[in-house]
Order: C-alpha cells, then sequence, then structure tokens
C-alpha cells in the first residue's frame, strides 16, 4: 500500500488538538494514582493498552485503515510501544507512589527539552540559544516546586522524581519513533494500534515472568480509572496528541505540556492536599515561562539564534 501522506494542518483542528491533549492528560494524572493497589503496576497498564488496542483495531477495520507493520516501519512500531504504552508508564505509576499527581505533571512538561535534545542527538539539529535558556527557566521552576516538597517530605521524594524524569525521556523516545514513522506514511492511529498491542504483549510477558499476582480490582474506583486512562487517556489523547507531532513536529506538540500541569496540580489540591504556596505558584511560571520560551522566542533571542 503507498504511503499516506501526513494531513494538511489547520487552525482550528490544530486547536482543537491541542485542547484535548491539555484537558485529559491534565486529569489522567490522578487516575494513574487511583489505579495504585493491590493490581501490579505492570499489570494495571496491560489492562489499560489491552482494551485501548481492542478499540483502536476495531476503529481501523471498520474504517478501512488497517495495515500490518512491515520492514522497517515494525521495529519502529515495536519500539513505540516500549517507549509509549508500556515503560513510560511504568515510571510514572512508581512516581506516583511518591510524588503528587501534579507534580508528576509537571516534570512530564520538561518533554519539551528532551525533544529538543533528542533531536540534536539524532538529526544534528543545532541547539538554540532560546532554548537553553528556557531550559535553565524551568530547571529553576523544578526546583523551586521541589525542593520545599523534598525538605518536608510530603507529596515528593528524590526516587518518584527519578522515576518521573525516566518516563519523560522515555516519552520523548516515542515522539522521535512517531514522527519517523509518520515521516514514512503511516498514521498515528495505525501505529498507536500495534504499539499498544505491542505494550501489552510485553509487560503481559514480564509479568508472566516475575510471577506477578494476576489481580483486578473491580471496585468502581479502579474500574473507572482504567476505563478514563483506556478511552479518553489512551484512544483520544495520544491519537490526538501524535497528530500534532506529524502536523508540527516533537518539539511544538510538545507546546502542550505547557499548559496541562496546571490542570493537573489544580486536581491535586483538590485530591491530595497539594498546597499552593507562593514558591510554588512561582516555579510554575517559571516552568511555563521557559516552555515559551523553547516554543515562541522572542525577537531579540530568536535573532541571537539565527546568529548563532
Amino acid at each position: 500500500m503507498p504511503a499516506q501522506p501526513a494531513a494538511p494542518s489547520s487552525p482550528a483542528m490544530t486547536a482543537t488538538l491541542y485542547a484535548l491533549v491539555v484537558l485529559i492528560w491534565g486529569s489522567t494524572w490522578i487516575a494513574l494514582k487511583l489505579q495504585l493497589g493491590a493490581v501490579p503496576v505492570e499489570l494495571s497498564i496491560a489492562y489499560r493498552f489491552a482494551l485501548a488496542a481492542v478499540l483502536m483495531f476495531a476503529w481501523l477495520a471498520w474504517s478501512r485503515q488497517l495495515r500490518v507493520p512491515r520492514g522497517p516501519a515494525l521495529p519502529r512500531v515495536l519500539a513505540q510501544g516500549l517507549c509509549l504504552f508500556s515503560f513510560n508508564f511504568v515510571c510514572f505509576m512508581h512516581a506516583s507512589e511518591t510524588l503528587a499527581s501534579g507534580l508528576a505533571a509537571v516534570v512530564f512538561s520538561s518533554a519539551n527539552l528532551w525533544n529538543a535534545l533528542l533531536a540534536r542527538i539524532i538529526h544534528g539539529r543545532r541547539l538554540a540559544p532560546h532554548v537553553l535558556v528556557g531550559s535553565l527557566f524551568g530547571l529553576a521552576g523544578l526546583v523551586a516546586l521541589f525542593w520545599p516538597e523534598l525538605r518536608a517530605g510530603r507529596h515528593a521524594s528524590l526516587p518518584g522524581l527519578g522515576w518521573a524524569v525516566l518516563g519523560t525521556l522515555c516519552f520523548s523516545c516515542g515522539n522521535m519513533l512517531s514522527a519517523s514513522l509518520q515521516s514514512m506514511g503511516w498514521r498515528p492511529a495505525q501505529t498507536n494500534a500495534w504499539g499498544m498491542l505491542a505494550g501489552t504483549l510485553l509487560l503481559t510477558g514480564y509479568a508472566l515472568v516475575a510471577g506477578l499476582p494476576w489481580r483486578f480490582d473491580t471496585g468502581w474506583t479502579y474500574v473507572g480509572a482504567w476505563l478514563y486512562l483506556a478511552i479518553p487517556g489512551s484512544v483520544i489523547a495520544f491519537t490526538a496528541y501524535l497528530t500534532l507531532v506529524g502536523r508540527l513536529g516533537p518539539e511544538k506538540a510538545a507546546y502542550a505540556t505547557v499548559l496541562f500541569p496546571i490542570v493537573a496540580l489544580s486536581i491535586s489540591a483538590l485530591f491530595e492536599g497539594y498546597v499552593w504556596t507562593p514558591l510554588a505558584v512561582g516555579g510554575l511560571l517559571l516552568v511555563m515561562f521557559g516552555n515559551l520560551l523553547v516554543f515562541r522566542p522572542p525577537q531579540w533571542l530568536r535573532g541571537a539564534a539565527l546568529k548563532a
């Protein structure tokens, strides 16, 4: 089957995709935390993407878009399954054991920096000055957010922070793989379905080898979180986000991460007792400002980038 070009970008569609990503992913962090408990982390993620994969394959078959990855696309799809639909969520669920869900979302907002670094490593793109300056602001904001919580031993821990950073790096690797697949003519819905299946099989295999107890929590909290993570959080949001990756590139697509930490931290304040201190507000503003510098640098800094 011949390659299918990416859909042309339209401002209204781009804005709609951004809104979906911000609102859905801003609220999935608390759902991840609600799944912690009797069910092993790896199985919770496998259940999520098993359901999401079934729905994706059903839609692809109905719309006659189902394609089987072959040749150079196959290893990329399998790697995307590892990076986006299994290991990164193992990292974030372990992070959620000791991090407030909103703080995990703020760490995830550093995806734009990792995307820029990986683009430098993989594609040889030069790191522009505005990316470096924005990264410094973002780092300062993360320190302001996390340092008081780490010192007080509430809502945060160093291992949790490490898990969140590792999960974000893994997510950014998945971004690079998705952009590569879309340049080969693969649509996000197609690669997502196979990637979700690969992630499910990988986690299921691990559970069998590790001897994890096969459990499923039938309580309404767990089931509700499972359905929300599988359908809006996976089928809808991942397809919307990776469509943005194809339309705009990984760096600009990650612009959505500027906004959804506000949603996530607001939910943390309501349900986890997270307190908005002046330092926390300042830290979040620094993170957002750093992200904005990466995507929309002022004229003087853009000029410096051109001369560099």
